[in-house]
């Protein structure tokens, strides 16, 4: 097997009539969507499966921190209102973003010639589904409710107007002064009012009734049971035994991150986000399918949010007595489509077989590491470093590249004045990693960069370090390729169970470049015995960084390390060229096309353009992109693919 170089290539083709009228549509999907780092340098183009790193799935725990609902609608309002831009302003912004080479991406397995395609010129190219740990593909096939003799009945969801609702919710939220809510009960009858109790329960988690008389008229009373420590608790005594404590369904949703999804249901539902679990992050810019589980909400609950929902379906509702936790799945499989192919069908088979039986470099994707001109692994570096005036300094200075208006006018007014509160008055969106940092040191001083820092939420500040591991193994996994090839080596590791042990000269030939893994630096991993081994040092000795104490002052920052396998070969690979003439149809029908009885696309034998569709299965922490950039032989980055789809729009 031979390894090569990288090469980039471009894509040229004429602007159609279609292309026009499209424009605005293709606009928005061009502009990249921004990561969950909340400092607008995520890099959606990137599909990681789950959770990047195992170390940080007890560090999650499903926490997702409920904002106040006016900064949160505003920061949403905020953060939409520049979806729209001149995607040629926008990559002309993205000169200054990463490219695969700066993170240490550089290598390929594969000895076939490369060729263009554009990636997720639609979210609708990119569909994730789940696989349980039990190995069962998460599907979306059925909207059908379990029948149960304690659900309440249809008209609860019906009985309560939109008035009424709405008093309820700032009731339930505390969110005005009234200590009550009265309901006249029209057309008075046992049974009126029985269900309208049951829909004030079942609605909102939190609130009691009664029934009083007043002026000769019936009104059901809602009230707080227990002031603020009911809000939004799950009523324990309203749920029967012999039903499990958790609903499972099946979420699927379109161009969404869960984080996102799941506050949108609890905003809803009216619950607290935290009693939602997932066994893993799915990308926002993707059709997705997943497994949720929410404690005691019923699935007639779930159901009736189909109704008022957009880009969300929920079905295959069942009753369990656990929840999901992280990491709990065998990983993903992936139907994407690449339009605009220019590789020749000889190319395609090369390229798709090398996947198939060799796989691709494992390495971490551009996600990790951001898109503007202050990669994530810098930040990280810092902190290793111990230099908090540095971390302040790289995540609040001004930096070139595509960023939203108040970002840059925060930055430059903290250039300027060195004052928080002056800056943090440039920033509407206080969510963001620059806001809580800006009210970290106006609460702790600048003195105290420390604590001001730790205000940020704690997966956040991890996010740099880990990205900081992720560049150091990606540069070493290039220099082990370029020296060594694709086979194993005296001095490789590779895992014996969970440990890892180093193989030696007498029993090299009883392993291949797929037994091997290579180290993400920290104090409790061990280090190739060739060549390999002495590069980490000197890579961390560079940025002045002593390799054997990779413990921090601060204990969340001390790095353990981790093994990572050098070359991941995908399962269930299948692929198929077809022709299409126009960009905006889709070109394979999704789980609700087929519920909701959507024929297949009808195509041409021989259209204007031709797409591959491919689909493969990956285990946990492995990028799909990763695996995509082996087949096209071309850099992946946000930066390239703006550069390929902005010419498209010429």
């Amino acid at each position: 097997m031979e390894t090569v170089e990288m090469n980039s290539v471009s894509l040229k083709r004429p602007r159609s009539e279609d292309d026009v009228a499209n424009a605005d549509e293709i606009k928005r999907q061009k502009i990249s969507e921004k990561s969950k780092t909340g400092n607008d340098s995520g890099q959606s183009v990137e599909t990681v499966t789950d959770q990047p790193d195992k170390s940080l799935l007890e560090d999650t725990k499903n926490e997702i921190i409920p904002n106040e609902e006016s900064e949160e609608q505003e920061d949403e309002e905020l953060e939409d209102s520049d979806e729209d831009g001149d995607p040629e302003s926008f990559a002309d912004m993205m000169k200054h973003g990463l490219t695969e080479s700066d993170v240490g991406i550089t290598k390929f397995v594969s000895s076939h010639k490369g060729f263009s395609g554009i990636l997720k010129e639609r979210y609708s190219d990119f569909v994730v589904h789940e696989i349980g740990k039990d190995g069962r593909v998460s599907h979306l096939d059925d909207f059908s409710v379990p029948v149960d003799d304690e659900d309440p009945s249809e008209e609860t969801f019906t009985v309560l107007s939109d008035e009424d609702k709405q008093r309820l919710e700032e009731l339930q939220l505390l969110k005005n002064k009234e200590t009550s809510v009265a309901i006249e009960v029209i057309e008075d009858t046992k049974e009126k009012r029985t269900v309208i109790h049951q829909a004030v329960k079942s609605l909102f988690p939190g609130l009691e009734t009664k029934t009083e008389d007043r002026d000769g008229k019936k009104y059901i009373i809602a009230y707080h049971a227990a002031g603020k420590k009911a809000l939004a608790n799950p009523r324990k005594h309203s749920w029967p035994k012999s039903r499990g404590s958790y609903c499972h369904f099946v979420l699927y949703k379109e161009n969404k991150d869960t984080m996102d999804a799941i506050n949108v249901l609890s905003k809803f539902l009216r619950v607290k986000p935290n009693i939602f679990s997932y066994m893993g992050t799915k990308d926002k810019r993707a059709i997705t399918v997943q497994e949720i589980a929410v404690l005691r909400i019923t699935a007639q609950r779930l159901a009736h949010l189909n109704k008022c929902l957009m880009n969300f379906k929920l079905g295959n509702f069942s009753y369990k007595n656990h929840p999901l936790k992280l990491g709990e799945l065998q990983g993903n499989h992936f139907t994407v489509v690449l339009r605009n192919i220019t590789g020749t069908d000889d190319q395609i088979e090369q390229a798709m077989h090398s996947l198939r039986e060799i796989g691709f470099i494992n390495y971490y994707g551009m996600q990790r590491f951001g898109t503007t001109a202050v990669p994530t692994y810098q930040i990280g570096r810092a902190i290793l470093q111990n230099n908090w005036n540095e971390v302040m300094d790289l995540i609040l200075k001004p930096r070139p590249g595509a960023e939203k208006g108040y970002l840059v006018k925060c930055r430059e007014e903290w250039a300027k004045t060195k004052d928080p509160a002056a800056a943090l008055k440039k920033l509407p969106v206080k969510r963001c990693v620059e806001g809580q940092l800006l009210r970290g040191l106006l609460k702790y001083g600048m003195k105290n960069i420390i604590s001001a820092f730790g205000i940020i939420p704690r997966n956040n500040r991890l996010m740099y370090i880990h990205s900081y591991q992720s560049y150091v193994w990606n540069n070493m996994v290039s220099k082990r390729i370029e020296e060594y090839g694709l086979r194993a080596v005296p001095g490789d590791l590779t895992l014996k169970g969970a440990t890892a042990v180093h193989i030696e000269e007498g029993d090299v030939d009883n392993y291949t470049i797929h037994d091997v893994v290579m180290p993400l630096p920290g104090f409790d991993v061990i280090y190739p015995k060739h060549k390999i081994g002495e590069a980490y040092k000197e890579m961390l000795v560079a940025d002045n960084l002593d390799i054997n104490n990779m413990r921090h002052k601060i204990r969340d920052y001390s790095l353990s390390g981790a093994y990572r396998k050098i070359i991941i070969r995908p399962q269930n690979v299948n692929w198929e060229v077809v022709a299409y003439d126009d960009p905006r149809i889709p070109l394979f029908t999704t789980d609700l096309d087929k519920l909701e009885g959507k024929p297949l696309p009808v195509l041409p034998t021989d259209g204007k353009f031709r797409a591959l569709k491919m689909e493969f299965s990956l285990p946990p922490s492995t990028y799909a992109t990763m695996a995509i950039r082996e087949v096209l032989k071309m850099d992946t980055s946000i930066k390239n693919q703006t550069q390929l789809n902005t010419t498209w729009l010429r």
